[in-house]
């Protein structure tokens, strides 16, 4: 059900909770105090947003994290701060893939890494690490 407090948005969790915290929550706009409302749940969407899924301008996703300035182990978003896996305008993880990115291996316009390529480095490893990601991406959208 919506919460009501005079506000301006929209908050709504789902009933559904697992450990304390719905399954779904939905924030946005600020409470009836003035201050931002946060989405928080397992999984969570908002202008800001913290859950084990989120969808966010400005979120922190523990597994996955999808939105403009994201924090997560996969993270996927314009400024993607990710352990794992980061794909964004500016992307950090073990696999990073952006116009700048920082990470074990990464593909970018400019970046570091331990297997980069770039513009300026083309470091086979990275080339195969990436054309084979590339085939076992594609395999995976041509199954029926």
């Amino acid at each position: 059900m919506p919460r009501v407090d005079g506000g301006i948005g929209y908050e709504w969790r789902s009933e559904t909770e697992y450990y304390g915290y719905p399954l779904v929550s939905v924030a946005f706009g600020r409470n009836g105090k003035g201050a931002m409302r946060v989405a928080k749940g397992w999984i969570a969407i908002g202008q800001f947003a913290l859950g084990v899924v989120t969808f966010a301008q400005f979120g922190v996703g523990a597994v996955f994290g999808f939105g403009q300035f994201m924090l997560g182990i996969v993270a996927i978003a314009q400024f993607a701060v990710a352990l794992l896996f980061g794909l964004g305008q500016f992307a950090t993880g073990y696999v990073a893939i952006g116009q700048i990115a920082f990470g074990s291996y990464a593909l970018c316009q400019s970046g570091f890494a331990e297997h980069l390529w770039s513009q300026t480095a083309k470091d086979q490893e990275a080339v195969r690490f990436f054309k084979h990601m590339a085939e076992y991406a594609g395999s995976l959208l041509n199954k029926k």
